[in-house]
């Protein structure tokens, strides 16, 4: 079986991997959200910043990457995502069907966020980008995870009103100094 991959934040502008291909794709009743406080890799744990993840809502979607992975690479590809996925299990790794804009349908893994786990939140979106104008982590500040984020997802052709917004305001915070 092809492993297939869903990005929908980092992994559209770093998968650590070069897959075989990349589709655009839809998964269902999922959303992207800055919903994980991140304690590793873009906050600490006494400055925590976000990151996004699939939140599980009816009726909702998100669009992203499908990144098929090479068969030769499998293994190791795996095993580097769920390092780097799996860091403190915030996230589950979970089958999906992803809905291809060339019209297949493929299985593929994706991170999830699990709604019982303490790094999960819910917040306004000026809370979200105040935590993100500030916090740094082991991969770097965490605006410049959202920057990242937003370029690559308007590079794809996918509008992301609230992104949008958390770009314009995270300028905003660190133009002025203030967080």
């Amino acid at each position: 079986m092809t492993l297939w991959v869903f990005g929908y934040g980092s992994l559209l502008w770093n998968p650590g991997f070069t897959p075989e291909e990349s589709v655009l794709a839809r998964l269902e009743g999922y959303h992207r959200s800055f919903c994980m406080l991140s304690v590793h890799h873009r906050g600490t744990e006494e400055e925590p910043g976000l990151v996004l993840a699939l939140d599980l809502q009816e009726g909702a979607s998100c669009t992203g990457l499908a990144l098929k992975v090479r068969a030769e690479e499998e293994e190791q590809v795996l095993a580097y995502l769920r390092e780097r996925e799996l860091i403190s299990s915030a996230y589950y790794e979970t089958g999906v069907t992803l809905s291809l804009t060339d019209g297949r349908e493929v299985p593929a893994l994706a991170y999830v966020i699990d709604p019982e786990h303490r790094q999960y939140v819910q917040y306004d979106l000026e809370r979200q980008a105040r935590l993100i104008a500030r916090a740094r982590g082991g991969r770097g500040p965490n605006d410049e995870y959202l920057t990242n984020t937003a370029s690559h997802l308007t590079e794809l052709g996918i509008h992301d009103p609230d992104m949008d917004w958390l770009v314009a305001r995270v300028r905003d915070i660190s133009g002025s100094g203030g967080a």
